[in-house]
């Protein structure tokens, strides 16, 4: 897959079609974005409404997304991964946007938060075993980092990996974790030294390992992803299944945090761009008196307001993946994106709740199921209050 394409210099600035052509977008991604809509709105789309109802969605799809090449990007291909770069992420969660569900995507894409230290430290045989069917559809994979008492705070904690021979024994729990009910296997953070970020280690646990137990979490929105409490109880785990050195387990962890904000910042301004368009479309059909709603100026501004909210934040985005793939490390900037975007997805979903007034607020409407699932985007991968103390720090305040 080609990468994006670098900065016109001022010399060649002119011979750019801005109204038919991009600066970070190719051919080869647009036949990509191309592909993903087609099978959103044929395997998903559809189903949004009935799948968030019942609570889950039919383990096939993970089969059916890998086919389309949806769980496959940014791995490396020898795992039967697709390495591209980062704006095919973008596509990928944008497209996933047009479903509507919020809660399929993070379910479709809890392997990527899991399994990139794995890709990265895990040795041969196990990354190889576990990796290709993860991306294969075949099998699912969860990250297992939160705790009741740790939330935000990775440092402290408290699930302990006890060497005994030639293996460790995990004692303790997770909570909050996507596809934690389902998930056959999980990238599990504990503590293996002393206190503090220098003590945590990564293990691949498998999701049938005696004394592992699950307990399911019922939600506000995100209704059809599973969520659940994870507890270990002298977990047996082979000193094999580690993932890297041991007590080097939060910089293992760390190096993926700028990916997983810049998804959640690109999945919050394509469900932003889906309230935009529900309410526009809305606002051009419905009539109040005597004139249709974008006939308002009130309306209409509400419109104008939501729209340069978006493509604001689009262009944010875009240039902070410009910089990562070109070797730059723009923390400051990847935390303000995703409080800009995730700002930005409140704005929008509820104005458009807003727009449509009690329609809006009913069951089967997709700005009402867009604005339920709004707050996990905003306190998944670092709360909003996080996100603005680490900028900060970056930024030499």
């Amino acid at each position: 897959m080609k990468a994006g394409r670098p900065f016109p210099s001022r010399s060649d600035s002119r011979d750019i079609d801005v109204a038919n052509s991009s600066l970070f977008y190719t051919e080869d991604h647009e036949a990509f974005r191309e592909q993903l809509r087609r099978f959103v709105a044929k395997e998903i789309r559809p189903h949004a409404f009935a799948w968030d109802e019942a609570g889950s969605f039919p383990r096939e799809l993970y089969r059916k997304a890998a086919e389309v090449g949806m769980l496959q990007i940014g791995f490396p291909e020898r795992f039967g991964g697709v390495e591209a770069d980062r704006f095919y992420t973008i596509i990928l969660h944008q497209e996933l946007a047009r479903g509507c569900s919020n809660g399929v995507a993070a379910a479709l894409n809890s392997h990527t938060i899991s399994m990139p230290a794995l890709a990265r430290l895990g040795s041969e045989a196990l990354t190889r075993r576990v990796l290709s069917r993860v991306l294969s559809g075949e099998k699912i994979a969860a990250l297992a980092c939160t705790e009741p008492s740790g939330g935000s705070d990775v440092g402290a904690i408290r699930t302990t990996a006890t060497r005994v021979g030639d293996h460790y024994v995990l004692s303790g729990e997770k909570t909050f974790i996507t596809s934690g009910m389902r998930a056959d296997y999980f990238t599990v953070v504990a503590r293996t030294g002393g206190p503090g970020t220098g003590g945590l280690s990564l293990f691949l646990l498998e999701g049938d390992t005696p004394g592992l137990q699950r307990s399911p979490l019922k939600k506000m929105g995100w209704l059809a992803s599973d969520t659940a409490t994870l507890f270990f109880d002298d977990c047996r785990v082979a000193a094999e299944n580690r993932i890297g050195a041991e007590n080097s387990g939060f910089k293992a962890l760390a190096e993926s945090f700028n990916d997983e904000r810049l998804g959640l910042a690109a999945a919050s301004i394509g469900y932003a761009r889906v309230a935009f368009e529900e309410a526009r479309n809305y606002a051009q059909q419905r009539e109040t008196f005597g004139k249709r709603l974008s006939k308002h100026q009130v309306i209409r501004h509400k419109l104008v307001d939501m729209a340069q909210r978006i493509e604001t934040s689009q262009a944010y985005l875009e240039l902070t993946a410009w910089k990562m793939d070109h070797g730059l490390n723009p923390v400051a900037d990847v935390c303000m994106l995703k409080n800009q975007a995730t700002q930005t997805l409140d704005h929008c979903a509820s104005e458009a709740v807003q727009i449509f007034g009690g329609a809006g607020y009913l069951r089967g409407s997709t700005v009402e199921l867009i604005y339920r699932d709004v707050k996990p985007n905003v306190i998944g991968g670092g709360s909003e209050e996080i996100m603005k103390e680490l900028a900060g720090r970056c930024l030499g305040l």
